[in-house]
């Protein structure tokens, strides 16, 4: 790995320049230093034999990488030689532009070494002082035809969490599993399967979980993907960690990035390089994707069917910015579950059950700029 860090008061990032996966990011919140992100426990170790093929993305598995497209890259767009699942942000090489720190915090700009679709990808990451959040966008240049997108953030829990989302339509399952082999991996969820209730999930066995816990089940991988409502100003997802008495906030445009994906990777996987090993941990993937891959994206599916946008167009010129916000804080003393988030000025209000709420520095024009964006 190489890592290319910056810092702020109160915040540290760091960007694995090899594939572009943000691997590092640490907040200091109530006298503590958060580390809310993942790595999986193969990356850096030099005795890990990793099977013929396996992509970069899976051998540097950390923190969150920026998929485009998102899943498989079925489709031809122009680009020389077939990329890799999540496609080359999250699979190649990046170049720093320029890092350093700002009057109010520190920022670094990104290349990605190839192009996607014939677009050039900057990525940005923003520190400000004080703020527990690291503010990050994508932007695509140029470029043909039509491509998915996706964040791919992805927490690890010890002893698991809950998790609070804002509104959302409906959840679902595609219709196949993760892990359709019994000799290879598990699953828990019910395949395909819909429901409004969040909290009533079909599973496979004919029961029901709820998905405001995880895990929910044991030793499993499974995926589903919601619909964020209608309307809404801001997305969000909370991920409130048990062990580590901490929360993770991932915020969005729900405009820009209209479903979210959740993907349940607890020990479910059997073959190299997962081994069993690869538990507790879950990925939020805001995206403008199908799930089923850039092929299904870029056409008319069932998504698109009910008015959930797939892709962005590269056609007509110009840029396409896409942003998200990653965050962390300390669970405090007698705060309950999440119930709810939003923006009020310059802060983010986080409200828990018992009528407790934590107020944290927040810039308000990052995500609500995305309106103006192109996003064909």
């Amino acid at each position: 790995m190489s890592i290319h860090g910056i810092a702020a008061d109160g915040i540290s990032v760091g960007l694995d320049l090899e594939v572009g996966h943000l691997a590092v990011l640490e907040v200091d919140s109530d006298g503590r230093r958060l580390s809310p992100l993942h790595k999986a426990p193969w990356v850096g170790d030099p005795e890990q034999d990793f099977p013929p093929g396996t992509a970069p993305n899976v051998r540097h598995l950390s923190g969150d990488f920026f998929c485009a497209p998102f899943g498989r890259s079925d489709a031809d767009c122009g680009d020389p030689g077939p990329a890799p699942s999540h496609g080359w942000p999250a699979n190649s090489a990046w170049t720093v532009l320029r890092s350093g720190p700002t009057p109010s915090g520190a920022e670094a700009v990104f290349r990605l070494d190839r192009r996607v679709c014939g677009a050039t990808v900057e990525k940005t990451l923003r520190l400000l002082h004080g703020h527990p959040f690291v503010y990050q966008q994508h932007r695509f240049i140029g470029g043909e035809g039509a491509i998915s997108a996706a964040h791919h953030t992805m927490v690890h829990m010890r002893e698991g969490g809950d998790i609070a989302v804002s509104p959302k339509l409906f959840a679902e399952t595609p219709a196949d599993p993760l892990e359709p082999d019994p000799s290879r991996g598990r699953f828990v969820l019910a395949y395909p399967a819909t429901t409004p209730d969040l909290h009533a999930f079909p599973l496979a066995d004919g029961g029901t979980a709820d998905l405001g816990r995880y895990p929910p089940g044991d030793r499993h991988e499974d995926f589903l993907t919601l619909a964020e409502a209608p309307g809404r100003p801001l997305g969000w997802t909370i991920v409130s960690r048990r062990a580590e008495r901490d929360r993770v906030l991932v915020l969005k445009n729900p405009a820009v990035l209209p479903v979210t994906m959740l993907w349940m990777s607890n020990g479910g996987r059997d073959y190299a390089p997962w081994s069993s090993r690869h538990a507790g941990v879950l990925g939020i993937e805001d995206a403008r994707a199908s799930p089923l891959g850039h092929a299904d994206s870029i056409r008319p599916n069932a998504w698109t069917a009910r008015g959930i946008a797939t892709a962005f167009d590269l056609a007509d010129g110009g840029a396409i910015v896409i942003s998200q916000v990653i965050g962390a804080c300390a669970m405090g003393e007698g705060e309950g579950a999440v119930r709810a988030v939003s923006v009020e000025g310059d802060k983010v209000i986080v409200s828990c059950a018992g009528g407790l709420s934590r107020r944290l520095p927040f810039d308000p024009e990052f995500l609500a700029g995305q309106a103006a964006s192109k996003l064909g």
